[in-house]
């Protein structure tokens, strides 16, 4: 389920904290970035467990970037606790009970979400992280918990004349996976980072 439609009224009330093109010029710096902010966060957070919460569904292309990311972490083998892969999806229908098997599982742990989204053409291919919770499902009028301490989109497409749930089905196969893979790249460098802050 993509997770919002950035628009005016939502960069009014937000900033966001880091932005990244997947395939840009300066990717590579970006992700560096990123990861030693997250690396930051994760060891200035009180919380001993670190969950990322992939949401979405394989059933359309523009809403699988979330379990595309969960299954490349499983198979990178981040020292992370993940929900949500193409393989067992965290969507609409399963989102409250996967929250609360969290919540019952760890005590105060540091939620990461991450989730399409739609925005204008020019934000297509872009990545945003950002402090605080997604409120999933809200592009396609979907009422579901807001999730997460913080939250990567992927803008994977965008709205036009066309009804807003046609974009699941319009949305490109490459644009998602360039930014599954960048996405996958910044969190595997925080566990990198973490790994050899341990060792020394």
């Amino acid at each position: 389920m993509c997770a919002f439609y950035y628009d005016k009224e939502k960069k009014m009330q937000e900033t966001y904290s880091y932005q990244i093109k997947s395939k840009g010029r300066t990717e590579e710096k970006d992700i560096e970035k990123l990861a030693i902010k997250l690396k930051e966060i994760i060891q200035d957070s009180s919380c001993k467990d670190v969950v990322l919460l992939c949401i979405g569904s394989d059933r359309y292309v523009g809403d699988s970037l979330g379990p595309l990311v969960g299954t490349m972490l499983k198979e990178s083998q981040v020292p992370f606790r993940v929900y949500g892969t193409l393989e067992e999806p965290v969507h609409a229908f399963n989102l409250k009970g996967i929250v609360k098997e969290i919540k019952k599982q760890f005590k105060k742990p540091l939620i990461i979400s991450v989730d399409a989204s739609i925005g204008k053409e020019n934000q297509v291919g872009y990545i945003l992280f950002k402090e605080g919770p997604l409120i999933p499902g809200k592009a396609v009028e979907k009422m579901l918990p807001a999730v997460g301490d913080y939250h990567f989109v992927g803008i994977v497409n965008y709205i036009d004349p066309l009804p807003t749930t046609q974009f699941l089905n319009d949305t490109r196969l490459f644009t998602v996976m360039n930014l599954a893979k960048t996405i996958v790249k910044v969190i595997v460098e925080v566990s990198d980072h973490l790994s050899k802050d341990q060792e020394s």
